[in-house]
């Protein structure tokens, strides 16, 4: 009786009006849902056509819009140029400290070294790059190893013999020949070049090309089970503390078995084991 009595008659029409059209579009909904069909049933293998082919000019699109790589020399990557190439920063930060030493990438496999590249990587941006023609000549003749008899002995190169070499200027080759003339009759082997502060692995690579110690230092080798400090610290790059624990270690283990053994030793200088090495005997 509220109904009536609480709202006027044309709020009452109001009312009733607006629950016939909310009804009706109820049934309408219902209605039409059911008389939908699917007018566009693609069968499965002509859907995966047309996929197929959608997927072939979305990949066209994206090589098309790829940015192009031209050959370059890779000693001078940029922080944006190394992005580009897909290169992670910690990869384009060695590669930028490895060049502020004033120190040149002249093969592929020098620069997945420096850089530490993955190898798939390496093999996507390694066919672009150019290195000098000098490198080009530099590998062919690498091909063509001397023998030790057409090479020159190490203990009598001058500087401006060693100055021939790719990567041994003027200050180099004058280190050479005076390390070499600091022990009297020269080096014991080529090993030693290892010895000289700034000298890399491949510039030592370039010398030992052409040069070779001929007339080793001929030497008394120590015994290092039963060595003194005053005989260790007379070899080159052992200095009275590594003395001491070598020392130290044998009397732990009462005695050496093997030379290799000192690579255990405190402080030892592993990357100079060869040089240090070439001393010492074990009777």
């Amino acid at each position: 009786m509220k109904f009536y009595t609480y709202f006027s008659n044309q709020q009452r029409l109001a009312l009733v009006v607006l629950i016939v059209v909310i009804i009706s579009l109820q049934f309408f909904f219902v209605f039409y849902k059911g008389l939908k069909t699917d007018t566009f049933d693609i069968p499965p293998k002509t859907y995966l056509k047309f996929q197929k082919e959608v997927d072939s000019l979305i990949e066209d699109q994206r090589k098309s819009s790829a940015p192009k790589i031209y050959p370059f020399n890779p000693n001078y990557i940029t922080d944006h140029k190394g992005y580009t190439l897909g290169m992670t920063v910690e990869e384009i930060d060695r590669l930028l400290a490895y060049r502020a030493n004033n120190k040149w990438v002249n093969t592929t496999k020098e620069f997945q070294r420096v850089t530490k590249v993955s190898d798939s990587l390496l093999n996507k941006i390694a066919p672009y790059f150019k290195f000098p023609n000098w490198v080009a000549k530099s590998t062919v003749n690498s091909v063509r190893e001397k023998s030790f008899s057409q090479k020159l002995d190490l203990n009598k190169a001058t500087a401006k013999q060693l100055q021939k070499v790719h990567g041994i200027g003027d200050f180099y080759s004058k280190q050479i020949v005076r390390f070499r003339d600091s022990f009297e009759d020269g080096f014991i082997s080529d090993i030693q070049l290892q010895g000289i502060r700034g000298l890399t692995p491949e510039v030592i690579e370039n010398v030992l090309r052409d040069f070779t110690v001929k007339t080793p230092r001929v030497i008394q080798k120590i015994d290092l089970n039963s060595a003194t400090i005053e005989q260790l610290v007379s070899i080159e790059i052992i200095d009275y503390e590594l003395a001491y624990e070598i020392i130290e270690l044998r009397m732990l283990r009462d005695g050496y078995n093997a030379i290799e053994e000192l690579t255990k030793v405190k402080g030892f200088p592993k990357e100079k084991f060869e040089i240090i090495k070439l001393y010492l005997s074990l009777n």
